[in-house]
Parts: structure tokens; C-alpha cells; sequence
């Protein structure tokens, strides 16, 4: 039934597990429980190995923007123009500004 193996450790595979298991759930008329420990085995396995590589992303971006210091608070005219949705006429902001 399944095709992938539970040592899967990278995220991309990982996740592509546990999309291809959901989806094998979904598409099931009557629930198959031959395959149902295998999937669940697997799931957890794959479920395992995206949140340590999550946690590492974290952990790393925590680290790498630690000596970076962030306004306490924005200017009143932005934070309106900000919750507004609209962006503010004196904004140095570019989309291609973001760190990652």
C-alpha cells in the first residue's frame, strides 16, 4: 500500500507522506484497516521528522534575527494605514525587503 519508507528525513518528503496518506483516507470508501497501522506508523513518523525541521527553522531564524532590533511601536500614521489594510504614502517598504 504504501510507498514511501518511515526513515523519510527530509521536510519536503516528509510532508509529501503525509499529504499522500491523507489523501488516501479521503478517497476511501469503507476504511481499510489492513493498511490502517501502516499509515498511522508512517504518518507519525513523517508527522515527527516536519516538526523537528520546523523547530530547527525556528530556532535558526530566532538565532539569525536575535541582534536585530524592532521598533517598540510603529508611527501612528502607519499603524492606522497598516490596520486600515491601505498602505502609507511615506512608506519605504518594498516587497523584495524581506530578510528571508
Amino acid at each position: 500500500m504504501a510507498t514511501t519508507t518511515p526513515t523519510t528525513t527530509t521536510f519536503k518528503a516528509s510532508y509529501g507522506v503525509l499529504q499522500q496518506h491523507a489523501q488516501t483516507l479521503r478517497d476511501q470508501q469503507e476504511p481499510n484497516i489492513d493498511d490502517l497501522l501502516t499509515i498511522v506508523t508512517e504518518s507519525v513518523g513523517a508527522y515527527k521528522v516536519c516538526q523537528a525541521r520546523i523547530d530547527a527553522v525556528e530556532k535558526a531564524l530566532e538565532k539569525a534575527l536575535s541582534g536585530t532590533v524592532a521598533p517598540s511601536s510603529p508611527p501612528k500614521a502607519a499603524g492606522r494605514a497598516v490596520a486600515s489594510g491601505v498602505p502609507p504614502e511615506s512608506s519605504s517598504f518594498e516587497p523584495d525587503d524581506i530578510p528571508f
